[in-house]
């Protein structure tokens, strides 16, 4: 219900602009972003997915080891720049996409959201699942959870700046304090996108 509330309350600021989701791989941008895309009747696209589409290979880790990262991020943008044409789109973005700063130019055409997640629930997460889907992460040597600590510190620290640009930041560890929470991965993905749209909120009345 407060879903539905808070996305009915902040819909008609929205204009039909688009929300663009960013933030490190893990964070759980997809799974966030189908529920607001859902609470707000607005279209969900994976820019991941859409490039695997446009170059018909099957996964972004096959992409990697076929064309290389360079040829990968110049489809990333070309998925960008025509979602960023479109209306009423929840759009969950590449980890990496906010590196180049042409992506941001199409991103701001709508309104971009960082999905900020503290480094060990990340780490965590992928560690569980596996890191073979992950092309920046299964080169490294060492178990599962260490070798993807190492690596995701690394890219933070390329990154954070670079996330810091998103209109709005839902902080996980905020939330979590929020409710009395000592372990963020406790937190539900519809406790987080209630928390997205609080911050888009707070963004368009600014």
């Amino acid at each position: 219900m407060t879903l539905k509330n808070k996305s009915e309350e902040i819909e008609p600021y929205l204009n039909g602009r688009c929300i663009f989701l960013v933030g490190m791989m893990g964070s759980g941008k997809t799974t966030v972003g189908r529920i607001l895309s859902s609470a707000l009747g607005y279209s969900f696209f994976d820019s991941d997915t859409l490039v695997e589409q446009a170059t018909g290979v099957t996964s972004v880790a096959e992409i990697f080891n076929l064309h290389g990262e360079g040829f990968f991020r110049d489809n990333e943008t070309e998925v960008l720049r025509k979602l960023s044409l479109m209306h009423r789109l929840v759009v969950s973005t590449g980890g990496g996409a906010v590196i180049r700063s042409i992506n941001w130019k199409y991103m701001q055409k709508g309104i971009s959201v960082w999905l900020d997640v503290p480094l060990e629930a990340l780490a965590r997460r992928i560690a569980a699942v596996g890191t073979k889907s992950r092309p920046l992460l299964h080169q490294e040597s060492g178990d599962a959870y260490t070798k993807t600590v190492r690596r995701l510190s690394t890219l933070l620290e390329e990154r954070s700046e670079a996330y810091a640009n998103a209109n709005a930041r839902v902080s996980l560890e905020n939330i979590a304090a929020k409710l009395g929470y000592r372990d963020v991965c406790n937190l539900t993905p519809a406790v987080i996108a209630i928390e997205a749209l609080i911050q888009i909120e707070s963004f368009l009345k600014k």
